[in-house]
């Protein structure tokens, strides 16, 4: 199998999505994914994208995909958060995971940051056990906060300013 990693383009988008979907069930959440093919094109390829994405292909195929953004710490300055890296379930196992893993730390140390960041589901021990290994910190000491729009819209009408 020849496997190759690169950037992705416009017209992978489509791939891109099918792939995020695939992700969505895995962590079952299938109706949480609300983007499109288009989306996934404006904002990723208009004059200020908002991420960059990897993709890996398998003998021409695209069978994986890393997608990426900068963020700020106040602590470290810049910063890379991977937001995701997913491999379709037939290619698991076959190096293409790695190979997308190492072009995001590639990427990161080429752009300089201090620190590379990202999120692991806390029931999938084998990602986990993956970043471990490659030298990453799984800190089991922070949780994840997030508020969807419904409880932004709901919050901010409390406050009288809806």
């Amino acid at each position: 199998m020849n496997i190759t990693i690169r950037k992705a383009r416009k017209e992978d988008m489509g791939e891109v999505l099918t792939l995020i979907q695939e992700l969505a069930v895995f962590e079952k959440e299938p109706e949480a994914v609300i983007i499109d093919e288009n989306d996934l094109i404006k904002d990723g390829f208009g004059e200020y994208p908002a991420f960059q994405c990897f993709v890996a292909e398998a003998d021409g195929n695209i069978e994986g995909m890393a997608l990426v953004y900068f963020r700020y710490s106040t602590w470290k300055g810049k910063t890379v958060h991977l937001e995701d890296l997913i491999v379709r379930e037939s290619f698991r196992g076959k190096g293409l995971g790695s190979a997308l893993y190492t072009e995001v730390i590639k990427f990161a140390s080429e752009q300089g940051v201090k620190r590379t960041e990202w999120v692991v589901l806390n029931w999938n021990k084998d990602a986990a056990d993956f970043y471990r290994r490659s030298g990453a910190r799984v800190m089991e000491d922070w949780d994840t906060v997030q508020m969807d729009e419904e409880g932004m819209h709901s919050y901010l009408q409390k406050k009288g300013m809806l």
